[in-house]
């Protein structure tokens, strides 16, 4: 069946949905496909739901912290308990995403896309010809290409995981590893982190992982550094694995009643390490969905990062497509907040022509970890080549009020300040606040405040905001 649409979108996350909708709107017929279930990797099997984990995890840590100083028990999470109110926030989403889609006029196609010419896409034998296409397809695991990689489950098994199995590998020290483990060791399981070089965490400010680091070791996380993952062998005799697309569902089924054990294999430093395992989860990093949809079909020049965009979200090579999101090659980081900014440039474009670029001014960057660890704007080490003007407020804040009520013994803040123009450029923090801190930083650097403009305002005391008027001296 052959159908001409006005946009075509091909994935249904923050990026696809909104352009949809927005589109649709304005009365263009609209055409939506994913291969897996309707709402993105947010809402179903990343941000959302991983925090809804975090939040017990957070009790735990904090009722413990505070055992002797008021509190006289500790409480434990309940694994299934928490998965199953886990299971409240995301099992609703799919069908009532396609019918929110479908209620708007949008016509919803399930299966794998794929480009057959530049304006042409084919799905489950429909193809779908668009006077514009978007493609959304965010990101998945990259592979690893080690023996047994077909045994490692990814942050979608880990969320769906009906027990948790014990001990418990992450191959990685990445966002996703550092937070499930945290997740993970509060519930009570061994954990081991597995990194590939000496500093985990790209992205955020050294002297901080090292914090984290340290706090991490402290609650019984095993940081395995300068090691790289060799082999996975299954243990369990009759539950060979079959890696093929329609035993995905018998994997993770095992996986989540961990039925099967493994033997990890690596090396750190010519050193051999073995570890056996309840489960292995890939947390090495991710790229762009976008290698099964035939790119080169349609034209549509990409790089390992993405899709190739101009300054506009569009394609650099076939000027009908548009793209948002993790699965392009733009200066974006892969956030949500980013892919829903990339999003609504490129449904303004696509409505009104290339007027609009997106301003990557402030991108907020959170790992929830317990403390969680937060990143805005430059870095220390940038800071440091601009000139004497350019000065770095370093504070240990454990002392400060806000963390000693709580007990926590972890927090720290790095707050980059421009002397010459009295402008924020960075602000990197540790603590339990770190989330909701980093927002007012945020705010201060896309709306060009000064640091007096920012110490000015009456914060409700006593707050972490008002920790601002401190940290914020020069």
């Amino acid at each position: 069946m052959e159908q001409t649409f006005d946009l075509v979108v091909i994935g249904t996350g923050s990026a696809g949905a909104a352009t949809a909708q927005a589109c649709r709107e304005q009365n263009w017929e609209v055409a939506i496909i994913d291969s897996r279930e309707y709402g993105g990797t947010c809402a179903l099997r990343g941000c959302d739901p991983k925090k809804v984990l975090v939040g017990a995890a957070e009790l735990v840590d904090h009722t413990e912290r505070m055992v002797g100083k008021g509190l006289e028990d500790s409480v434990r999470i309940n694994w299934p308990d928490l998965m199953a109110f886990k299971h409240t926030f995301t099992d609703y989403i799919p069908g009532a995403h396609e019918k929110k889609l479908k209620d708007a006029g949008i016509h919803t196609f399930h299966g794998h896309a794929r480009f057959v010419s530049e304006d042409t896409i084919e799905v489950d034998g429909h193809r779908l010809t668009g006077r514009h296409i978007m493609i959304a397809t965010g990101a998945k695991p990259a592979p690893l290409s080690v023996t047994g990689e077909q045994y490692l489950a990814n942050s979608d098994d880990f969320l769906n995981l009906e027990q948790l199995p014990s001990p418990l590998v992450f191959v990685g020290g990445g966002y996703i590893s550092f937070e499930f483990a945290h997740i993970a060791a509060r519930a009570g399981a061994e954990v081991h982190i597995l990194h590939k070089d000496e500093q985990p965490l790209k992205g955020f400010d050294p002297e901080l992982v090292k914090e984290l680091m340290q706090r991490s070791r402290d609650i019984g996380i095993h940081i395995h550094l300068n090691t790289s993952l060799q082999s996975i062998e299954q243990l369990e005799e009759g539950t060979e694995s079959d890696s093929s697309p329609a035993n995905a569902e018998s994997r993770t089924a095992d996986r989540a009643n961990h039925q099967t054990r493994y033997l990890i294999q690596a090396s750190q430093q010519d050193q051999e390490m073995r570890l056996e395992c309840g489960l292995v989860v890939h947390g090495a990093g991710r790229m762009p969905n976008i290698m099964d949809i035939q790119l080169e079909q349609g034209k549509v020049e990409f790089s390992k990062k993405g899709v190739r965009v101009n300054d506009y979200m569009q394609s650099v090579s076939n000027p009908i497509v548009y793209a948002a999101g993790d699965c392009t090659d733009s200066p974006g980081l892969p956030l949500t907040p980013l892919a829903s900014l990339e999003s609504q440039v490129a449904t303004h474009n696509l409505l009104n022509g290339n007027t609009r670029k997106p301003d990557y001014r402030e991108m907020p960057s959170i790992a929830f970890t317990i403390p969680k660890l937060g990143a805005i704007g430059i870095s220390e080490e940038e800071a440091r080549k601009l000139g004497d003007h350019v000065t770095v407020n370093t504070f240990d804040t454990s002392t400060w009020y806000t963390y000693k009520r709580t007990n926590e013994p972890t927090a720290m803040a790095k707050i980059i300040i421009d002397t010459s123009t009295r402008k924020i450029l960075g602000a990197h923090i540790l603590s339990g606040e770190a989330d909701e801190m980093l927002n007012y930083f945020a705010i201060a650097i896309r709306l060009n405040l000064t640091i007096d403009q920012m110490r000015e305002v009456l914060y409700a005391y006593p707050t972490p905001a008002s920790d601002l008027s401190y940290m914020l001296k020069i």
